[in-house]
This record gives structure tokens, sequence and C-alpha cells, in this order.
């Protein structure tokens, strides 16, 4: 986003027709010099903003559809109301790059490609994990084209992790053990994914179905384990460990077992909008190298998943 500075001018009483002229004069050379420093400022706070879409460029904001309930990767402080956490934290990052403000507009998580494929957002940045179906636009349960797929800029590795109510942990230690056993989850997540991978492998084996409650958010499935309404739930790492550590003051739960499937999250970006896309892997390529990357990574104590680039597409 380009910025002009506006000169500033002094013009004092003067007796001689000739002296205002030559002041005049002065005042024009000096608001030309400080609109040609304004323009090297902004380049340099902003070293990356031609690399977006003019578009963007013009409105100064990139729009950013999220489900803003999934701490510590973004959610709201219950104190300020604002929108915090790693990915609001890498995004405004990045848009020290680009010269702009990205915006956060709350959605349900297995609306957030859909939104993106209407324009309604530019980005959808949302510990989305990078996968082949995502990008092919491809159903993961019915292997069926859905739609348009969308390209994927990594910024983060990440697993999946069983939780149960702290000192309950139903004899589960491993995915296996969820055999015969209830778990609440997030709908139209990758741990959804596996849990009805590890449901048909438990039915195959004859050792009883796993049952699956599914719902819009995780906060919604931590309160539903919390209240005992299902055995455990499964998450992503970051957000298992933060439950853990957080949620009743980490009386409430406990991690059982191994991440397992560490992928890739992704910020999702229309397969049409590639200018937009390159332009995202550019910054946060920045703030990798200038050191900004890991001081935010470390700040949430998630520095198990940071990246050392940002690769496009990088899923399996």
């Amino acid at each position: 986003m380009n910025r002009q500075l506006t000169a500033r001018r002094a013009i004092a009483a003067v007796a001689t027709t000739g002296i205002v002229s030559l002041l005049a004069a002065c005042g024009n050379q000096t608001e030309g010099a400080e609109e040609t420093g304004g323009d090297k400022a902004t380049a340099v706070s902003a070293p990356l903003a031609d690399k977006l879409p003019q578009s963007i460029r013009d409105k100064g904001v990139i729009k950013v559809g999220s489900d803003i309930a999934y701490p510590p990767v973004e959610f709201k402080d219950p104190a300020s109301g604002k929108v915090v956490g790693i990915d609001p934290d890498l995004a405004d990052a990045m848009g020290k790059q680009l010269g702009v403000t990205f915006e956060f507009e709350n959605g349900t998580f297995d609306t957030l490609i859909t939104g993106l494929r209407s324009k309604r957002y530019d980005l959808a940045m949302s510990a989305m994990t990078d996968t082949k179906n995502r990008q092919e636009g491809v159903d993961s349960e019915t292997g069926k084209k859905v739609g348009e797929g969308v390209d994927f800029v990594d910024y983060f590795t990440a697993g999946v992790s069983i939780y149960t109510k702290q000192g309950d942990d139903k004899g589960i230690k491993t995915w296996a053990d969820l055999c015969g056993k209830k778990v609440v989850l997030q709908r139209g997540t990758v741990s959804e994914d596996l849990a009805k991978a590890e449901k048909a492998k438990c039915l195959k084996a004859k050792k009883g179905k796993i049952a699956i409650e599914a719902f819009d958010n995780d906060q919604q499935a931590q309160i539903r384990l919390r209240a005992g309404g299902g055995d455990a739930g499964v998450s992503d790492f970051p957000v298992a460990a933060y439950a853990a550590k957080t949620s009743g003051g980490g009386k409430d739960f406990q991690i059982v077992g191994e991440q397992v499937e560490a992928a890739p999250y992704g910020i999702a970006v229309a397969k049409t909008n590639t200018q937009l896309r390159d332009a995202i892997q550019a910054a946060l390529e920045a703030i990798i190298k200038n050191g900004e990357y890991e001081k935010i990574i470390a700040k949430w104590g998630v520095q198990a998943g940071s990246v050392t680039e940002a690769k496009i597409n990088g899923g399996s």
C-alpha cells in the first residue's frame, strides 16, 4: 500500500514580492523531496508490497477466513476480545512485509474453502492441513471431486493427538485403543478423517466400532469431553497440548500416546490467484529469514512444529 507524505508549509509574512516568490519556490522543492522520501520509506517499510495484486494493494486489506476458536492457533482473547494466536501473529508480521492488514473473519472450518472459492475470503488461514485432496478439490471420504482445489503456502508442521480427561484415560494409549470408545472432535478436519479410518480398522478387526461425535469447533468438543460425553478427544497436537496446559488450570485434560500423521499447515489460496499465493510465500520466507517467525513460534511454545522454508503444496 503506497502512502505519500504531504509536505508542511510554513509561509512567513514578508515585505516584498520577490522574497515571497523565492520562499514559495523553496516550499515546492521541499514538498517534492519529502514525497520522494515518503515513497522510499514505504518501499523500505513494506519491501514486498509490489508483489501483491493491485486490487489488494488498493484496498490495503487481505481478508482471511478462519475458524477463530482453535487456541493457540487462533482464538479471541477473553479480556480484550481481539483475535490472537499463532496465525494472527504470523499474519501481522507478513502484513508488515506486504504493506497491508490481514483481517480475520470467523467461519466454521468446513466452510472456509467454499468461502475462498466464492471470493468471500482472499485466504483461508486456520490450522488447515495441506493435503492432496484439498489441493485437488476431492472429498476425503468419498474420493469424489467436489470443487476447484486450492494452493497452499505451508507454514507449520503438526501431528494429531489423543487427549482424555485428566487421570481417566479409559485405557487409551494408542489409536487402536479407541475401538469401542466414543471420540469427540471437530468436523471437517484431518482428525475426523483419521478417526473414521481407525473406525474402519476396528470394524474389520471386530474389536467394536468407534462412536464419533463431530462439532463445529474444537472448543465444543472439549466441553463435551469435560462433561463426560466422550471417552477421548482428537485434535491437532498444538491445540490438544494447549488445552491440556490451560483448561481448568491444567487439571481438565491430558495427552495420551504420541502424535501421529505429522503434516504441514498451509495458508490456502484460490488456484486462480497465483500472484497472491507467491506474495504470501515471499512474505513468509522474509519473516523466516529475519527471525520474526521463530520468535512468534517460541512465544506460543510450539517450536517443534516450526519450518525453515515456505513450500507451496508440500502436503501429501
